[in-house]
């Protein structure tokens, strides 16, 4: 008998085709996820510039507002491996050097090539610096002792923009996030007791959102960021754009969860629920909103690009976040003209960090909205 017991605990094994039969959701979600190339490098992508945006601290070669005098619009400093002299060498660099361009009567950099420079790596600091705010460190990764080294130029006041692009990654990066958190909130709950209740307070969410919805996006933000008091430090800046953000944005999502719980309410699921005493809270999140969690997921992944798009809206057009604070929107402010487009191109660096980024969250929501139906393909 021993030779013949069966443990009903067990999972079968199976292998194949079989094993979607007995996969959890969220093992679905996977599978079905991976088989997305480009949502996968989106992850890595992001991944990587969190990562960046967290270690600035130690990536910035120099402080956020370090000005090198002689520099000012300075161009990007060439990085070499070869000298006619030496042959092959470590990265090097020549110090660049200002003349006037006898031609154009312009100021230009050139190299001199009479001496080069090694780039050495954990550089040691002047002045020590903080990672987060909390580590003490007293090492950058990668430096030069001898002369500046600006592997994105310089901007008008002669301030390294790597250093500022990457410290800047940090409001641009993570107020994304804060925003999307208030809009989500905001839009499940009042879409939700529109949905759930109807009638009265219904009409009242609907109109109220139709009224946000009909204002011009712009308009409405250079009001409400003008409002904002100038005097204010840079976190409370933060998180007034992050509201303001927050409150125009949430329609849209209300009116999904609305048009979802209305279909569902009636259901005999929701009626059983009910029926059990469970109360309106209950029903609404654990019975109605997980129905449709997968399109949830996909909106908090497609929205969090677009409050990145509004903050550096405001903060291009001067209404956001203010000097000394650094984000991607400011950076972009002294590429307001065709001068520096035709000049000093690499001052619109800042703009292909956001597109990159925008566009790595749409690929993580194309993906995650395939995988949000794991059995409608192969």
């Amino acid at each position: 008998m021993g030779t013949n017991q069966i443990d009903l605990n067990s999972k079968p094994a199976v292998g194949g085709e079989e094993r979607r039969f007995y996969a959890t959701q969220w093992q679905l979600m996977w599978w079905q996820y991976k088989k997305n190339r480009l949502a996968l490098i989106g992850m890595v992508v992001l991944g990587a510039l969190y990562l960046i945006a967290l270690s600035a601290d130690v990536l910035a070669p120099y402080d956020i507002n370090a000005r090198f005098p002689g520099f000012e619009r300075g161009r990007p400093t060439p990085i070499r491996i070869y000298s006619q002299e030496g042959g092959l060498q470590r990265p090097f660099i020549y110090k660049l050097v200002r003349k006037v361009d006898p031609k154009t009567f312009q100021q230009v950099f050139v190299e001199d090539t009479s001496q080069w420079y090694p780039i050495r790596y954990f550089v040691e600091l002047e002045e020590p610096r903080k990672l987060l705010g909390l580590i003490p460190i007293r090492h950058t990764l990668f430096g030069v002792h001898e002369v500046p080294l600006f592997i994105f130029g310089t901007d008008i006041l002669g301030r390294d923009v790597l250093s500022r692009l990457l410290y800047g990654s940090r409001i641009s990066l993570f107020i994304g996030f804060t925003g999307v958190i208030v809009t989500f909130l905001i839009g499940i709950s009042l879409g939700g007791l529109a949905g759930y209740f109807g009638e009265t307070l219904d009409e009242i969410i609907m109109r109220a959102i139709d009224f946000i919805i009909c204002m011009p996006s712009i308009p409405l933000w250079m009001a409400l960021a003008a409002a904002i008091p100038r005097q204010w430090t840079v976190i409370q800046i933060y998180f007034a754009i992050t509201l303001i953000l927050s409150l125009i944005g949430w329609g849209g999502l209300a009116r999904v969860v609305r048009g979802k719980l209305l279909s569902l309410r009636e259901e005999d699921f929701v009626m059983a629920a009910r029926l059990c005493g469970a109360s309106t809270g209950r029903v609404v999140f654990l019975h109605l909103l997980p129905n449709f969690a997968s399109y949830l997921l996909v909106y908090l992944t497609l929205a969090v690009p677009y409050t990145i798009l509004g903050e550096t809206t405001l903060s291009f057009l001067g209404l956001g976040i203010q000097p000394p604070a650094v984000s991607w929107g400011t950076l972009l402010q002294d590429a307001q003209n065709l001068t520096v487009v035709a000049q000093r191109p690499w001052q619109l660096i800042p703009g292909a960090f956001v597109v990159i980024t925008v566009l790595m969250f749409n690929f993580i929501g194309d993906g995650l909205r395939d995988a949000a139906d794991p059995y409608g393909k192969g």
